[in-house]
């Protein structure tokens, strides 16, 4: 039902409870039941109405009071209001017959970058003004008003809510600077850790790096594995995945960091000790932008060939298709051993280690980036822990956020737990990027 609908429905409703207490054969007894019944439902109605009234679960909740102080602040509602009232000058002045085509097209131009920033902003008026209207018509309710229209009421004002919470979500995007690589295709790496016994960074390596798999799948991104090296017992050592798509950095650009496991192993020589064992392990995510232009000489490389290792048949084991290309000035070593092809492994380490020399570039400008420094992944040595997997508990913890999810096994799927998780890293990445922007441009106006 749609907001102002509703709030007609509303007033009729307010109308008709009105009659009905005058005309009713109620006694006076009654009525002093229904009274005191009433003013017990209105103190739950008005505490529902409250804008900070919780729908779903604590972290949501959180993001929505942050969202709606942001909105509130007296620069971003400055900056809105400037903008909206450019956007009506340049209509106006677009409506002249007299205005050049030069300029017309000039103007034009910054009137279509305006608009959809206005549209919201109108949007969040309106919306506002819908949930302050239907505050007001409830603030009056008496004795005499039915359970149907309480019900009513509280649910328009949590559809309000979400509508209003939407709103900001899509202002913030529109607001916040798009990182010129999220749209980037994105080199994953995970590595197993140490821990004593070994086996359960192995295991877990695997998981995750079957989860971005999974996740991969889920999004309808290409993933595309260039290395592989297992361990004993099914385990991984080190895995690397080209991943193509969609907004495939954006998403996953925050997933680097390590990655800590709390569990009883299962298998291997630890699963013989049955207590709770932890455990690490680094995922790597690098953006690859269309062109990477980083220059190999040849004189700089020395390239390998060595027969790899695991599953693949007779062939893959007996012939040196595998392929490792060092660069001496800087001493990083890549390998591919995935095709049957050395050709194919070489042009595929090559490729690889271009990503690696492009990564230190890559890292400078990084760490000047001021916007989301926690969620930032730097450098392969981070030792900051960015989310624990307690198995024993079933839960997965978001240091960063503090966000908890649990069901381990859904969410190593890859799927929707996963997808969820990220969409608020990137709402809480937006809105703190967006925050430091407003205080930034805020105390630049007060030092004017």
């Amino acid at each position: 039902m749609k907001h102002h609908k509703c709030i007609k429905v509303l007033r009729s409703l307010l109308a008709n409870s009105s009659h009905f207490y005058h005309h009713s054969p109620y006694t006076v007894e009654k009525r002093g039941q229904i009274a005191a019944l009433a003013v017990f439902k209105k103190v739950c109605f008005l505490k529902a109405l409250s804008p900070s009234h919780s729908f779903n679960n604590q972290n949501q909740r959180s993001c929505h009071q942050d969202s709606g102080a942001l909105w509130k602040h007296k620069a971003l509602q400055k900056y809105l209001e400037a903008v909206s009232q450019e956007h009506c000058h340049i209509s106006r002045v677009l409506s002249l017959p007299s205005v050049s085509e030069d300029k017309r097209q000039t103007l034009g131009k910054r009137h279509a970058e305006l608009f959809p920033l206005v549209t919201v902003f109108h949007e969040i008026q309106k919306a506002e003004r819908e949930a302050q209207e239907l505050e007001n018509m409830c603030a009056d309710l008496d004795s005499t008003e039915k359970e149907q229209l309480l019900s009513l009421a509280i649910e328009e004002r949590k559809s309000i809510n979400q509508v209003i919470h939407s709103l900001y979500k899509k202002l913030f995007q529109i607001l916040v600077p798009q990182d010129k690589y999220d749209d980037s295709d994105v080199l994953l790496e995970v590595t197993s850790g140490r821990t004593t016994g070994g086996d359960i960074c192995q295991q877990f390596t695997r998981e995750i790096f079957e989860m971005y798999q999974g996740y991969a799948h889920y999004r309808s991104w290409t993933f595309e594995i260039l290395n592989y090296t297992t361990s004993e017992y099914g385990g991984l050592h080190h895995a690397a995945a080209r991943v193509s798509g969609e907004g495939v950095y954006r998403h996953l650009k925050y997933e680097g960091g390590t990655h800590r496991v709390q569990r009883i192993p299962e298998v291997g020589l630890s699963s013989r000790m049955q207590r709770i064992h932890t455990g690490t392990m680094t995922v790597i995510v690098l953006p690859l932008p269309d062109e990477i232009e980083v220059k190999l000489n040849t004189k700089d490389l020395r390239i390998e060939t060595f027969r790899a290792k695991g599953a693949g048949g007779q062939h893959v084991n007996t012939t040196d298709s595998a392929v490792r290309v060092l660069h001496i000035p800087t001493g990083i070593a890549v390998e591919c051993q995935q095709e049957r092809s050395q050709l194919i492994n070489r042009e595929k380490a090559l490729q690889m280690l271009q990503t690696k020399l492009y990564e230190q570039s890559l890292e400078r400008e990084l760490s000047h980036r001021n916007s989301a420094r926690k969620l930032q992944i730097r450098t392969r040595a981070q030792a900051d822990r960015i989310r624990t997997y307690n198995f024993t508990q079933d839960r997965i913890t978001d240091h960063r956020i503090s966000y908890e999810v649990h069901n381990i096994k859904e969410f190593l799927w890859g799927e929707k737990l996963l997808d969820e998780l990220i969409d608020h890293l990137l709402q809480f990445a937006d809105t703190k990027m967006l925050l430091e922007c407003i205080q930034n441009n805020f105390s630049a106006e007060n030092q004017n």
